[in-house]
């Protein structure tokens, strides 16, 4: 299994060692902690429910800490779940850290991207708005037409239009491990990850190696 859940701290530059700057996205990634593990047998199939994030006891309902107590672990505010093979699963309470990754490998990041709130169709789709010219005067940014009359006589589901933006699950898909500090619990991967400063991010091993 390679899978953690981490916090993204923000961005920094490395070199590697032909004296390239690399821009690298610093994560906190764990320790986690096996917080149960799912069995073909039992629920049907392979996966392992990981945790992070150390809370006070108080911030948790009586459900989830004792949940986390059949482990014997801390309250921990975040929860997910990695799907592994039958063989490879750990057992419960054991601590999962970044030394999971090498410098070199690929992960994909899963994260929720920045809330941008109520944008226009410009910056939300990309439309290149109205002319510039011949007359018009308030048409730079507006949609232009969202359908005909008489057939369909109605406008589909789905059309792009102006809307909340951001907040929504995006991953970024064969991110190469550039720094691994095992000490520190920091992860550094190769360009950008999806949210803000301090979002609870996914990483896991490629999907697309």
């Amino acid at each position: 299994m390679k899978g953690l859940i981490g916090k993204k701290l923000g961005m920094a530059q490395v070199f590697d060692d032909a004296g390239r700057l690399i821009p690298v996205t610093i994560i906190e990634a764990g320790p986690c902690f096996v917080a149960q593990v799912r069995t073909v047998a039992k629920e049907g199939y392979s996966a392992v429910q990981l945790g992070f994030g150390e809370i006070k006891s108080k911030r948790m309902t009586s459900g989830e800490l004792g949940h986390l107590q059949k482990a014997s672990l801390a309250p921990l505010k975040y929860l997910r779940e990695f799907r592994v093979d039958a063989g490879e699963a750990p057992k419960a309470g054991d601590r999962v850290g970044v030394d999971i990754f090498k410098a070199g490998e690929k992960v994909d990041v899963v994260g929720t991207s920045k809330g941008k709130g109520f944008q226009g169709g410009v910056k939300r789709h990309g439309f290149h708005g109205g002319p510039k010219t011949h007359g018009q005067s308030d048409r730079q940014r507006a949609p232009g037409s969202i359908g005909s009359t008489t057939t369909p006589g109605r406008v589909y589901k789905g059309k792009r239009m102006a809307g909340h933006m951001g907040t929504s699950r995006v991953t970024s898909s064969g991110l190469q491990v550039a720094l691994v500090d095992s000490e520190r619990n920091l992860l550094g991967v190769a360009g950008s990850v999806p949210g803000p400063k301090g979002g609870i991010v996914v990483i896991r091993e490629a999907r697309k190696q």
